[in-house]
């Protein structure tokens, strides 16, 4: 028995093992990839592979879809690990593939598990095969790529990434095995109830085999009881995932209430408060590009000018959300947070963008004064434009505003330090430059 092979009568067999989809129409997730006259399921249903990565967390099919080519595949289909997998096997399997295209016609596909695994050495000794098609490569990862698998190889192959799995997509796959008398826990005779079912399905992570995995051991812990039914609650199925339960509705009163908790914690400089909530909400499966969204806002409406590498933080956390996902985002996250959290404190930004396009909404918004404008203009000119560079400090006084908004201030520098410097640099300008400068030499 291998990978591709399993049987109920093995009580060794993992569930998740055995539910293992074998057709794409099987297949939950990944609709990006999969969904009708996609690329990737054309290339499948055609069968003319190109070698590729398949790069996603735990969980998200990987393996699912080297099942499913291989059962597709005219191609004989070869699997190795690179756990335990050196340059011999590869040589080894290279040398059957030539073999099997010259004398039989056939062509091989690889499937190289946790290539990541493979030290430079090993994936440049791929090069030359995959180069030349003696085997079609179908590398599966964990780890970004662009760390781990060396350029040449990388600029050989398609790359496609997996998403992890949504609980809407867990709930259906671990009522499929609750309902499946061959390959499933039917016989098991589950009463699992719902709330228990979406407890695990919001705390898998998106993992397939984490939520079919904790399914099982509930029942299986679980005595049956006088009706002959394992009955699995929340108790069991905190039990079996480790996970217990946090009150939280993605939808509801609590996404909101906790949301705003952790920005007023932030814009309240208490790290310790922002950090409980910041935690509350990864715990309870909140969404980390959500929480990254609301860490860029809080940096330039409540911190602004008074810690612009605030917004520079907030935006790089957001980028490591996307390049290396959870749960090692998490500490980007929570550095952002505690950053935020600490900063010195202002609204200027946000008070001087609120005023300006109310001042807009109410007046229609002037026109461009004709010294100002962008282009040759037909009306006579209300002045020439004087070149700031081109003046002792970089600065001369002209007007910048239309007439109806001469005179009104949008910008008023906060109290914090550096905004403070701000302000004396502006009544400097001022000051200094009261009336009409003379062009530096």
């Amino acid at each position: 028995m291998d990978l591709f092979e399993t049987s109920t009568g093995q009580a060794n067999v993992p569930l998740a093992t055995r539910m293992r989809p074998s057709a794409l129409e099987e297949m939950l997730g990944q609709q990006h990839l999969l969904g009708p006259g996609s690329i990737l399921r054309k290339a499948i249903e055609g069968d003319t592979l190109p070698s590729m990565i398949l790069y996603g967390p735990a969980g998200t099919g990987k393996t699912t879809l080297a099942v499913i080519i291989a059962r597709r595949t005219a191609s004989h289909f070869e699997l190795l690990s690179a756990v335990s997998a050196g340059v011999a096997d590869i040589r080894k399997v290279a040398s059957e593939a030539d073999e099997r295209r010259n004398f039989h016609e056939q062509g091989t596909i690889l499937f190289l598990d946790e290539i990541h695994r493979l030290h430079k050495g090993q994936q440049d000794a791929l090069l030359p095969y995959v180069e030349h098609g003696t085997f079609t490569l179908i590398g599966a990862t964990t780890e970004n790529p662009y760390f781990t698998i060396i350029t040449p190889l990388l600029s050989r192959c398609r790359l496609f990434a997996l998403h992890p799995l949504e609980p809407d997509e867990l709930l259906t796959l671990m009522q499929r095995a609750l309902a499946d008398e061959e390959h499933g826990v039917a016989s098991l005779q589950p009463a699992v109830d719902e709330e228990a079912l979406t407890h695990i399905a919001e705390n898998a992570g998106g993992d397939a085999r984490v939520a079919l995995s904790a399914v099982e051991l509930a029942l299986l812990t679980t005595a049956p009881g006088k009706d002959g039914r394992r009955h699995v609650g929340v108790h069991e199925a905190e039990e079996a995932l480790q996970r217990p339960v946090v009150k939280y509705d993605r939808a509801g009163d609590e996404h909101y209430d906790t949301i705003s908790a952790f920005i007023k914690s932030m814009r309240g400089s208490d790290p310790d408060a922002a950090i409980y909530w910041l935690a509350k909400m990864l715990e309870a499966g909140e969404d980390p590009r959500f929480i990254a969204r609301r860490l860029i806002i809080q940096a330039a409406e409540d911190i602004g000018l008074a810690d612009p590498i605030a917004l520079q933080v907030a935006v790089a956390a957001a980028d490591a959300v996307e390049y290396v996902g959870m749960p090692e985002a998490q500490i980007p996250l929570a550095m952002a947070t505690l950053h935020l959290a600490t900063a010195p404190k202002s609204n200027s930004s946000y008070k001087a963008i609120a005023s300006g396009r109310d001042l807009v909404r109410k007046e229609g918004g002037g026109q461009v004064p004709g010294h100002l404008a962008g282009g040759p203009r037909v009306e006579e000119s209300s002045g020439q434009y004087l070149y700031p560079h081109d003046y002792p400090g970089g600065w001369v006084k002209q007007g910048y505003l239309p007439p109806e908004a001469r005179g009104v201030t949008f910008y008023e520098p906060g109290s914090n330090a550096r905004e403070q410097r701000i302000a004396k640099y502006l009544r400097q300008l001022k000051g200094e430059h009261s009336g009409e400068a003379e062009p530096s030499q």
